[in-house]
């Protein structure tokens, strides 16, 4: 074997995992597992990794790639495959390449040359994520798995072009026919391909034209995450791990433009609170996603949702809060990757800034990540936020890298993050 490819994808409900490997006479191999579950993602993924290779006979330092699922898709479900795949590279110094969703399904969906794929996945709340295609080359042949596959089959999956109309963006589903004249450029006469979970998941208000095909693919695959992985690999395509990052359509969720030049969101200073008092860490529960949502809101410009806390919480990931009796001073949110912690969240109520609970927070972080054998922590931070840059400094943390566009930023703007890495030198003493 000459060649090994890990892909993920977990952008819906729907986790799954596949491994593309070759000989040196160019012989082919795909692997494939999957599991349909809501919040089982973190823990089911690597497992299911590591029984393919296992099949497969390929050990991890035998890979050469890691793709993941980029989005967009479900807000959690991105940051597994891509903290995964991150994580995987940064250990085994080796490259990643991101795929978008919307193409893994069109990749899976069965058309001719010259055929229009209109893809559109459920993002839920009345909206969806579209995204249109022009297939340039034929189906090729049908996905073979297992020991079965030959060099044939898969080079034929890798080669198939699909030119892009429209890139992935968010829409109302009731705007879907004037997006897709406007925009994918779908005419009267034209007799379009539909795939996605969206035509099915809002179909009582969808009355698309007879004409219009109704396609099998419904959710993004790893299986053709690997082969557009290996096309794109071919290309030169391969980024750095720390430059990995998830596709994010849907950057404003917890309030309306209404709502927000009324006062909501925004960064207003929090009230003072007089005096200093004890304070504790301890796991963070659903009762506490109220107080934790509204810190969140005060705080950033663009802040997490309840709901974006709820679903982390529900996926697993270690998250703590630090409370002066009933009042919530801070919290975060730390996601354990295979071989690295990725910091997600860290806030502090600006009241009660350099009494050190920042530091305590931290240290929490710190704790988990080597009680769970993981030798460092990674996060992003704004440019624009020296005090947290500062701050994160003085705690022995790097800069490692920059992702480019990676945040929101107001005016329709996207601002860099600066990716950031702490080694662990020892285990440092829980703080709860």
């Amino acid at each position: 074997m000459t060649f090994a490819l890990l892909a993920l994808e977990t952008s819906s409900s729907l986790c799954s995992v596949a491994l593309l490997t070759a000989d040196a006479a160019g012989s082919a191999t795909l692997y494939s597992a999957e599991h349909d579950g809501t919040a089982e993602h973190a823990e089911r993924l690597l497992p299911m990794a590591d029984a393919l290779m296992a099949q497969a006979g390929v050990n991890r330092s035998d890979l050469r790639v890691v793709a993941f699922g980029e989005g967009p898709g479900g807000f959690t479900g991105l940051r597994v495959a891509c903290g995964v795949a991150q994580g995987l590279g940064l250990a085994l110094d080796i490259p990643v390449i991101g795929v978008v969703s919307h193409l893994a399904v069109a990749h899976a969906t069965p058309a001719e040359e010259g055929d229009v794929i209109v893809v559109a996945l459920d993002a839920r709340m009345g909206e969806m994520y579209v995204a249109a295609y022009r297939r340039q080359a034929p189906f090729g042949a049908a996905v073979v798995t297992g020991e079965g596959a030959d060099a044939a089959s898969t080079a034929a999956r890798s080669e198939i072009v699909l030119r892009p109309l429209a890139q992935p963006t968010l829409i109302a589903a009731d705007d879907l026919f004037a997006w897709a004249a406007t925009d994918a450029g779908v005419t009267a006469g034209m007799r379009p391909i539909l795939a996605g979970d969206a035509w099915t998941a809002y179909g009582d208000r969808l009355a698309w034209p007879e004409a219009w095909r109704l396609a099998p693919a419904a959710r993004p695959h790893a299986d053709s995450v690997a082969y557009l992985a290996r096309a794109a690999w071919g290309r030169g395509e391969a980024i750095d791990p720390s430059a990995a990052m998830p596709r994010y359509v849907r950057d404003k969720v917890a309030y309306t433009t209404a709502e927000r030049e009324a006062g909501l969101g925004g960064n207003p200073k929090a009230q003072p609170r007089g005096g200093a008092a004890p304070y504790s860490a301890r796991a963070m529960t659903p009762a506490d996603l109220d107080d934790v949502a509204q810190l969140e809101a005060r705080l950033q410009q663009f802040p997490w949702t309840r709901g974006n806390f709820a679903d982390a919480l529900e996926a697993g990931y270690d998250a703590c809060v630090v409370r002066d009796e009933q009042t919530l001073l801070g919290f975060c949110l730390l996601m354990m990757a295979p071989d690295v912690a990725h910091l997600l969240v860290i806030a502090v109520d600006d009241s009660r800034h350099r009494q050190g609970i920042g530091t305590y927070i931290l240290e929490w972080c710190m704790a988990r990540t080597a009680n769970r054998g993981l030798p460092a922590i990674l996060l992003e931070v704004r440019p624009s936020n020296p005090g947290a840059l500062a701050f994160y400094a003085r705690h022995g943390f790097a800069q490692i890298g920059v992702r480019k566009g990676y945040y929101p930023a107001p005016h329709q703007q996207r601002e860099d993050a600066i990716v950031m890495k702490k080694t662990l030198a020892h285990a440092p003493v829980p703080h709860g």
